[in-house]
């Protein structure tokens, strides 16, 4: 006689409730994005206003008619097009050539053996401890087009110039420093096998060593170009003509000649930080991907 089977009862499933610490720091986190996106969509909301509800106390969340033509009347009170194009270029080749000369020191540093290596390397280190006011002065002397700026010493004359707001920026040493930790962690078997290829240090940098260094060189082109485009400091005293400035410096200009319109001046505002922001969506994947695979090795 077969035995019958016992039927097993469902048991009730209980949910586990996540830990208070969990529950605080997302709430935290929850803030922080609110204080961080604030400004941005404030400024936003507002390039839409007219100016008496722009200029309204307290201010409105969101405007009570979109005006769109906001941005056309902030974008016809300024040359833009040519701050814009002035901005791209100069961002364009900062990046490309300050890319090159961290690959090829990353590459000297990580894959070659010289005397002095160590040392070399710490003092190039050591450079991202000193605040780039303190080379203003210096940078100013060696571009002043004054012979008595110069104090006696040899001058470039470079002022209101593209080749001023980009040789001064074609080396960092933080970029060196990127490149240099993901190289690091490229199997030494490969360098081993283009070597008895045949290859050289440039053909195994180029054919093997870059293509597998995609995400960092994305995250050393991305922080190099994000850096250049928000360049303002150094623009502001280098340049005096509209033909060479860049959008952050125009947009300094603007502000004062757009005076108590504000509605213009968050317009403009707006259309100024949109390409980086966007660019910036793009490519975030790449970057925390290039930041999460460059290793911490020595």
């Amino acid at each position: 006689m077969d035995r019958a089977v016992p039927i097993a009862r469902g048991v009730p499933r209980f949910t586990a409730r996540p830990p208070a610490g969990s529950i605080v720091k997302h709430l935290f986190l929850i803030l922080a994005a609110v204080v961080v996106a604030y400004p941005f969509f404030f400024m936003v909301t507002s390039a839409f206003k007219d100016l008496l509800e722009a200029t309204h106390t307290p201010p409105t969340l969101l405007p009570t008619k979109l005006h769109p033509e906001n941005f056309v009347d902030a974008w016809n009170r300024a040359p833009w097009g040519r701050y814009f194009v002035n901005t791209i270029l100069v961002s364009v080749v900062v990046t490309v050539l300050e890319l090159a000369t961290a690959c090829l020191a990353a590459y000297a540093f990580a894959r070659m053996r010289f005397p002095g290596k160590g040392i070399l390397f710490t003092l190039f280190l050591a450079t991202l401890m000193i605040p780039g006011e303190a080379t203003l002065v210096p940078n100013y002397v060696l571009m002043s087009p004054s012979k008595a700026a110069c104090l006696g010493l040899p001058c470039l004359g470079w002022f209101d110039t593209y080749q001023v707001q980009i040789v001064p920026f074609i080396a960092s040493a933080f970029s060196i420093f990127l490149m240099r930790q993901f190289f690091l962690a490229i199997p030494n078997e490969l360098s081993d096998a283009a070597r008895i290829d045949g290859a050289g240090h440039l053909r195994f940098l180029w054919s093997i060593v870059l293509p597998l260094s995609v995400p960092a060189l994305i995250t050393a082109g991305l922080i190099t170009f994000l850096g250049s485009w928000n360049a303002f400091q150094w623009p502001l005293i280098v340049t005096s003509k509209p033909d060479f400035r860049p959008v952050q410096v125009g947009l300094s200009a603007f502000r004062q000649e757009a005076g108590s319109s504000y509605h213009l001046l968050m317009a403009a505002s707006t259309f100024v930080v949109a390409p980086i922001v966007l660019l910036f969506l793009v490519a975030q994947r790449y970057l925390v991907q290039g930041i999460a695979r460059t290793g911490i090795r020595g």
